[in-house]
């Protein structure tokens, strides 16, 4: 069984020496005398070191209360918050974890995990606690001793020291954190024992070229790298069907999209185009699966702002039957999109991309003067979108052009987003406005999306004998919602098309 647990951890370079008094931090009551335990871990990774170059470490630790597989996964900025997931180990040299294994199959896609290092770790442990004896944090001095293994070995040993949070707020560690670093200790420029321990592979494995930060293939590179980061860390959560992992994976395969789509200068034609068709496959296998999240949640809401006594029927329990086999179609259907040739390939492309960007003449004259074109031009394709809108019949027409709109708009935000580096705050500002249309226009989409779908469920509850009043006064409900959409949607056009970028 797979066990989840959130660290909030900090790591700090040390000596030899005793640590600082603890006593007296906030909420803190009592400090234990120090307990010293010996941890033994062997480190997994592809040869290339793929899972420490993302952020993440795959072990099996012998020793301590936590022994087995951990795989430890980035939850937050700077690597101080990270998800550990736990295997229990049923026997020394078992292979890794196929539930392990699967979780980071984004990563390696077909190439074998091997050990890469064996660290051994002296540790004396601190415990901090509050008045009723609840822990609230740990602090720990570790001896490190570490070997990396491969077509070479290399040892090495250091001092360091770990505060992780077990109960205790921010401000503790915000206080923990002042006392150490007051001591003289400074924070470790690495959150994991392993960068340390194969610091020099680590660096040969890297092997990046650097992007000019003031040229335009050095901005929009820079927000391509940074999107593909998202994607791909995003994989292990989707997996594991945790909330809005979906969603956040599909904005992100959507930025990207959006992004070749906006500079096409960037890489040739040729290539653009299938990347950003590949981009558009995942992109709406993963939409299916978020649209009938987003469906069942919007008419169930509607559903309970309904007076009860005007909620005739099994009303409730026909939209969740309704929504039930279709998520789980829509799951299964992801599932099986992240586990083929044509995802990895995908993937492979995005990384070949990021490591070795294709020349572009363009891509190496000021970012000022180039990305502000493209941004105006998104923003231009919105507004001729929008003024199609306005123009369309009221019905169907309208709401199609307003879903046009809104994937100009999206573009937009996207575009505007990846200059800020080279347009700075009036990027930003554009960023946020198209950001407040899209949203408005996407709530309306949902909002016809819904209509259709009550529709279709009160017919299908009539055959089946039942009451549909509910679903009638449902389908009235959620149209005159559409309809206030649209008139926000002006407003927020209104607002977004002010300024420059339009002229």
């Amino acid at each position: 069984m797979t066990i989840e647990t959130r660290e909030v951890e900090q790591k700090y370079e040390a000596g030899p020496g005793a640590l600082p008094s603890l006593e007296g931090l906030p909420q803190v009551a009592a400090v234990s005398e120090p307990e010293t335990e010996t941890l033994t871990a062997e480190y997994y990774d592809t040869g290339d070191l793929r899972l420490l170059r993302s952020g993440i470490t795959l072990r099996c630790r012998e020793g301590g209360a936590d022994a087995g597989w951990h795989l430890k996964l980035p939850a937050g900025a700077k690597g101080i918050v990270r998800r550990e997931l736990r295997v229990p180990l049923d026997r020394p040299g078992d292979p890794v974890p196929g539930e392990l294994a699967r979780l980071v199959r984004v990563y390696t896609r077909g190439t074998g995990l091997r050990p890469v290092a064996r660290i051994e770790t002296r540790r004396r442990r601190r415990t901090l606690r509050d008045a009723a004896g609840t822990s609230l944090a740990e602090v720990v001095a570790d001896e490190v001793a570490a070997q990396s293994l491969g077509t070479s070995t290399a040892l090495s040993r250091w001092n360091e020291v770990e505060v992780e949070l077990t109960g205790g707020s921010k401000r503790l560690m915000q206080a923990a954190d002042q006392r150490l670093r007051g001591s003289g200790l400074q924070r470790a420029s690495r959150s994991a024992k392993l960068e340390r321990a194969l610091a020099s592979e680590l660096a040969a494995a890297a092997g990046m070229p650097p992007a000019g930060p003031d040229s335009a293939g050095g901005v929009v590179l820079a927000y391509i790298r940074e999107q593909v980061d998202i994607f791909m860390s995003l994989d292990p959560a989707v997996r594991r069907d945790e909330s809005d992992s979906v969603h956040q994976m599909r904005v992100a395969a959507r930025r990207l999209r959006s992004t070749f789509q906006s500079f096409p200068v960037f890489m040739p034609t040729p290539a653009a185009r299938h990347l950003i068709e590949e981009l558009r496959w995942i992109g709406r296998v993963l939409g299916a699966a978020r649209d009938q999240e987003v469906l069942s949640e919007y008419l169930l809401n509607e559903l309970a702002s309904i007076p009860a006594e005007l909620v005739l029927g099994p009303a409730r329990a026909r939209v969740r039957a309704h929504f039930a086999p279709r998520m789980a179609s829509a799951r299964t259907a992801v599932l099986e999109a992240l586990d083929s040739p044509r995802y990895f390939a995908m993937v492979d492309e995005l990384d070949r991309l990021v490591g070795d960007p294709p020349p572009a003449a363009v891509a190496a004259q000021p970012a000022d003067e180039v990305v502000p074109a493209a941004v105006r031009r998104a923003c231009r394709r919105t507004r001729r979108r929008m003024r199609r809108a306005k123009r369309a019949a009221p019905g169907a027409a309208r709401d199609v052009a307003l879903h046009e709109a809104r994937k100009a708009a999206k573009r937009a935000r996207y575009a505007a987003e990846a200059a800020q580096p080279a347009c700075g705050k009036r990027a930003q500002r554009l960023a946020k406005r198209m950001k407040a249309v899209q949203s408005v226009l996407g709530a309306h989409q949902d909002a016809v999306t819904a209509r259709a779908t009550a529709r279709e469920i009160g017919i299908r509850a009539s055959l089946a004998g039942e009451n549909t009043f509910t679903f009638g006064l449902l389908h009235e409900r959620v149209a005159r919602d559409a309809l206030e959409y649209q008139r926000a949607a002006r407003k927020a056009w209104k607002r977004a098309s002010r300024g420059a970028w339009l002229r």
